[in-house]
């Protein structure tokens, strides 16, 4: 952990954002990641991001069973749902979101926007040429080849 709140101090002075992550795996650190949403005009450049793409390029795999992760901070919606595809065993986080919040970084209206129906969100949603769009999947779940994830 005192890497991960390391990393996120050391960011600040690298004009980053003040996040920082550790994933280890069998006692080992295996990845670390940084925010750099600002350096490399990724708005997904998040530490906990950053380290998972890190830690799956260097296991050479997806699936991240047996690891866990220590960040800065409490996971933002969307560095929480890339722990979970990852499926990573377990976070421990330093800052709250609520810490997070009052420094300028709230994602409350995310978690807010994720709970109403579609057609009430900010940013507008429509489906189209669904049938053709199904194409894929019918694909895919007909494909023998497949990986799973």
């Amino acid at each position: 952990m005192r890497e991960a709140i390391g990393l996120s101090v050391e960011n600040v002075m690298n004009q980053g954002g003040p996040f920082g992550a550790v994933i280890v795996k069998d006692g080992k650190v295996i990845a670390t990641g940084v925010n750099r949403v600002t350096g490399n005009n990724d708005p997904t450049a998040h530490a906990e991001v950053m380290a998972i793409r890190a830690a799956a390029q260097k296991l050479n795999d997806y699936n991240l069973s047996g690891c866990t992760i220590y960040t800065s901070c409490e996971p933002c919606p969307m560095c929480l749902s890339a722990i979970y595809w990852a499926r990573i065993d377990e976070i421990y986080f330093g800052n709250t979101k609520l810490d997070a919040k009052n420094i300028g970084f709230d994602d409350s209206f995310i978690y807010d926007e994720i709970e109403k129906p579609i057609e009430e969100r900010k940013v507008k949603a429509h489906q189209i040429l669904h049938n053709e769009a199904l194409e894929g999947f019918k694909k895919w779940k007909n494909f023998e080849g497949k990986v799973e994830y």
